[in-house]
């Protein structure tokens, strides 16, 4: 950002620090990792008075996944743009209307990968691909392969879930990745995997199996619903300090928010 600086009168900074930042092996002394938003925002979740301009309104997500993200995200500034009320799942049951849903399945001792939330997982994206859904347009269509995005945060699950939907007969072009990866892609629901079993299990550490971002990122691929399949562990962490508490209140605050 310096070095381009210098080119111009004048520097437009456009971006969203509560995404994830490109993956990095490389230490950095405290601060030198941040942003150039960062830098300007500091403490702040959302743009302050006077430092700059927020865009306010979503052009993806429906009006109950919106309000998730913006009271947990964004300091309750985000809205939906008109007409996308409109996106839901047709049919009855857990699989339909829109906004987020928690599925809690019990297991132990898994760090980075889970069969038993891969077989959930698998259920729901054949349970899916037998339904409809209506798009912000009023436009009702089956639900395919491509209206689907299955996110995780590891490659170990990954391919616990790839081999989940093959035993589950899912077709192989159901798209399975990283939240790394699909950071920026959308589709009619999003799912997303923790695969750990416990805070005490949490291979990389609270701040990345917690990471506000990554849970941001994962829930707002979806534009009519976002369906998180984890742990209950996982809510009942016992924290040590404010920073711990902070992580931990984004999935708590997915649990309250599930229809």
């Amino acid at each position: 950002m310096l070095a381009v600086a210098h080119a111009a009168g004048t520097l437009v900074l456009l971006g969203d620090p509560q995404q994830l930042a490109q993956p990095s092996d490389v230490a950095h002394p405290p601060g030198a990792g941040a942003s150039a938003l960062e830098h300007v925002l500091g403490d702040h979740a959302t743009m302050p008075p006077g430092a700059g301009l927020l865009l306010d309104q979503t052009w993806r997500m429906h009006p109950q996944l919106c309000q998730y993200s913006s009271d947990v995200f964004y300091d309750g500034r985000l809205t939906a743009v008109a007409g996308l009320e409109r996106q839901e799942i047709l049919g009855d049951g857990l699989l339909s209307g829109a906004g987020l849903r928690v599925v809690e399945v019990p297991h132990e001792g898994n760090t980075n990968s889970s069969p038993e939330e891969a077989s959930r997982v698998a259920s729901l994206v054949r349970d899916l691909l037998g339904s409809r859904w209506r798009d912000k347009d009023g436009v009702e269509n089956a639900i395919g392969p491509a209206d689907v995005l299955v996110i995780t945060p590891y490659n170990a699950q990954i391919r616990a879930i790839r081999e989940a939907l093959t035993a589950a007969g899912c077709p192989g072009d159901v798209q399975v990745g990283t939240v790394d990866k699909f950071q920026g892609r959308e589709a009619a629901v999003a799912i997303y995997s923790m695969a750990t079993s416990s805070p005490q299990d949490a291979s990389r550490g609270l701040e990345f199996l917690y990471d506000p971002r990554r849970l941001n990122v994962a829930t707002s691929q979806a534009r009519a619903m976002a369906i998180i399949v984890t742990s209950p562990q996982l809510a009942q962490a016992s924290c040590n300090t404010p920073r711990q508490m902070s992580l931990v209140n984004a999935l708590c605050r997915a649990r309250e928010s599930s229809g």
